[in-house]
């Protein structure tokens, strides 16, 4: 089996995977949502465009700011209603309302700035060893910022410097920042990031729907989390080939 079959055949199944994983479990959900049936159908439709914005950007693909406009613009409200309710999310709220939806239009213009290549994918290229350097630190200092910032809001009631569902806010929220940076700017080690998100993602679903169990479209969201964590290791294997030295014009 040649790469491009095989890309092409797991494109297919994470696509058709998630989709029939949502559809089930908005069907089995939906008699016992009550009045959160409506959020439940948005958190399903959100997912699905944003497993398509995930595939298309693992292939490098530059419509996946289009699907990516519409999920996170929609997972924004989700998170900020789950906030309201006592759980977390208040991060990823801010997080998606203030940064992701207008990076979607920088990526985007960044993007066609770069070009394709033969395959129609955008021209990659990874950090220097400097800049990976940095983008580590930036990480650090960051993250214990937004720790202590997020620390102040939390309406979780639970006491002590270290609260879980603050750290499944920060986590996220840090990682989702440095990953649309370098994804915006077609960096290969945004992979890395993306594996982090979708791990502390499930981790906070998870949480969620042990928390609260009437939380239906938690169930969506750990689903969808999943088959983000296949798509990112499937992405990093991907921009290591579409970043070789050998197949890049710049540094």
């Amino acid at each position: 089996m040649t790469e491009k079959t095989f890309n092409k055949a797991l494109n297919v199944s994470l696509l058709a995977g998630m989709t029939l994983a949502v559809l089930v479990a908005t069907v089995l959900r939906f008699p016992s949502a009550q009045d959160g049936r409506f959020l439940l159908l948005v958190s399903a439709f959100s997912s699905l465009m944003g497993i398509l914005s995930a595939v298309c950007s693992a292939n490098g693909l530059i419509i996946t700011f289009l699907f990516g406009l519409l999920d996170v613009s929609l997972y924004g409200v989700v998170c900020l209603l789950n906030w309201k309710d006592g759980g977390a999310g208040l991060g990823n709220a801010l997080l998606h309302f203030v940064y992701f939806v207008p990076m979607q239009f920088v990526g985007f213009f960044q993007w066609r700035r770069r070009g394709h290549s033969e395959e129609g994918a955008v021209r990659a290229r990874r950090l220097t060893p400097r800049g990976r350097l940095l983008t580590g630190v930036a990480f650090l200092v960051a993250g214990v910022a937004a720790y202590l910032l997020l620390l102040h809001f939390d309406r979780s009631g639970a006491q002590g410097f270290w609260r879980w569902t603050v750290l499944l806010d920060v986590l996220p929220l840090i990682c989702n920042i440095i990953g649309q940076i370098l994804l915006s700017a077609a960096y290969m080690e945004q992979w890395i990031f993306w594996i982090g998100v979708n791990i502390f993602s499930i981790a906070m679903w998870g949480a969620t729907m042990k928390n609260t169990p009437d939380a239906s479209y938690a169930l969506i969201y750990l689903i969808k989390y999943t088959f983000y964590l296949v798509n990112s290791c499937n992405g990093l294997r991907i921009w290591l080939s579409l970043s070789a030295p050998e197949r890049r014009l710049d540094k």
